[in-house]
């Protein structure tokens, strides 16, 4: 038997269905307005300069190395937090990753920063001179931020700051990251941006679409914007050569075997490779033995000699190949004297290419001109590194220099990043943050033009 539905609930029923039908959709939030966001990102970035510059000095004044950045993700922490970002602290031991999610769905931005500074004693007289001293491979040494990541910090909360307040209308989530050691970690330690990777830094919610970064070079003036499509950064890999040999007299050297020749022979085949087995046409390379170590006294043939040095190469294939051939030319030369070398790759250092994704910079070149005018500069591949590149594997990254060299100012007044004498021009942090905070809003706004 059916049970008969009573007639009044069949005609609601009918009418819920009509209305339903005719009802109005639901209104659609409207449009963002790029422009008007353009405005207020340099609107406010002239209101942040003072600050930026604040804090870019403090950050100076108290340098930390690599995996020892406690003050400074403390400091990091507490401006990040009163600006409302969703904070972790302790990623990649001392990392800060910071998390803005806008007033309206859309794409996720990772902005980078790098927090660690170098063994180096500041010969810079400034009121915000760095007098810290700490211990470095088991020798007391300065303390100083001599590749500028004082100041990028100092931008990218300026940045943030900037953000933080175009929040209820910025179309999408915004990922700040502060990263630690990358200067490289202590020997015996994981650091740097392939700890952060290998922690999910860009796998975990919120998973960045993009990644922007920065440098401040004093190779280029204020008000100098450089970028290029593809490897904008080298690799770079750290060698050891150890040459075991025979110690004796140095009156009577063919009673041993010489690692001191040997090692000598070894250098000057290391640049044979670059100059004569290399396609340089293609993408240059470079090979330095930086320190060489044996012997005790002037007639004293030593057992052993230890080499160590850099490989810089701009494309992957290029760079296993030049591994290949340091060993085997390490090994065969010293095998023809008798001798045999140990060869270590990659110990300490082992950054791959950084590249900049050729889709992501043609999208956002529009509004690198625009941000830097005339400024803009497409610039040659460098031979530096940065671990950057571990991100740029990852996701689509753009990597991005600004010159920090006062109009006119030659290198001897800016000395070149990694010097005791390094400066900045403060006058060319505005660029940096505007930089940064347009290419952010113009890929999460889904326009550049």
């Amino acid at each position: 038997m059916t049970a008969k539905i009573p007639a009044a609930i069949l005609v609601a029923a009918l009418a819920a269905v009509v209305n339903a039908a005719f009802a109005a959709p639901a209104a659609s939030p409207a449009p963002v307005d790029i422009a008007a966001l353009r405005a207020e990102v340099d609107r406010l970035a002239d209101t942040v300069e003072p600050e930026v510059i604040a804090n870019r000095r403090w950050l100076h004044q108290h340098p930390e190395l690599s995996n020892r950045e406690f003050e400074t993700a403390k400091y990091l922490v507490s401006h990040l937090q009163s600006l409302g970002y969703e904070v972790q602290p302790g990623v990649a031991r001392t990392g800060v990753v910071a998390v803005l999610r806008g007033g309206r769905p859309g794409p996720v931005v990772a902005l980078r920063s790098d927090m660690d500074a170098l063994p180096v004693t500041e010969e810079v007289d400034l009121p915000f001179k760095s007098t810290v001293r700490s211990t470095y491979d088991g020798q007391e040494v300065g303390v100083m931020h001599a590749c500028g990541h004082d100041a990028h910090m100092g931008i990218l909360l300026g940045v943030a700051r900037i953000l933080a307040q175009l929040k209820p209308q910025l179309p999408g989530t915004v990922k700040l990251i502060f990263q630690p050691a990358e200067e490289g970690a202590p020997r015996g330690e994981e650091g740097g941006a392939q700890l952060m990777v290998k922690e999910g830094v860009l796998s975990s919610d919120p998973k960045p679409d993009v990644i922007f970064g920065l440098h401040v070079l004093t190779q280029f003036e204020t008000g100098q914007l450089g970028y290029r499509a593809g490897p904008i950064w080298a690799s770079a890999d750290d060698f050891s050569i150890v040459v075991h040999g025979k110690g004796g007299h140095g009156a009577m050297p063919w009673r041993g075997i010489d690692p001191i020749v040997v090692a000598s022979q070894i250098v000057l085949g290391l640049q044979t490779i670059t100059s004569r087995q290399m396609d340089l046409t293609k993408a240059p390379t470079v090979i330095t033995v930086g320190r060489i170590e044996g012997g005790t006294r002037q007639n004293i043939i030593p057992d052993s000699v230890t080499m160590k040095g850099t490989i810089r190469a701009l494309d992957e294939s290029m760079r296993k190949d030049l591994h290949a051939r340091i060993i085997r030319t390490a090994r065969d030369i010293a095998d023809s004297a008798g001798a045999t070398a140990d060869v270590d790759i990659g110990a300490e250092t082992a950054y791959p290419v950084t590249v900049n994704d050729p889709r992501l910079t043609a999208r956002m070149l529009p509004t690198l001109r625009r941000v830097a005018g005339a400024g803009l500069t497409e610039v040659a591949p460098q031979m530096g590194a940065e671990d950057f590149a571990y991100f740029a594997e990852k996701v689509p990254g753009l990597y991005v220099f600004i010159g920090v060299r006062k109009p006119g100012a030659s290198m001897d007044e800016y000395a070149a990043n990694h010097s005791p004498r390094f400066r900045i021009d403060e006058s060319a942090l505005k660029l940096a943050v505007r930089t940064l905070a347009q290419e952010t809003v113009d890929y999460l706004g889904g326009s550049s033009e």
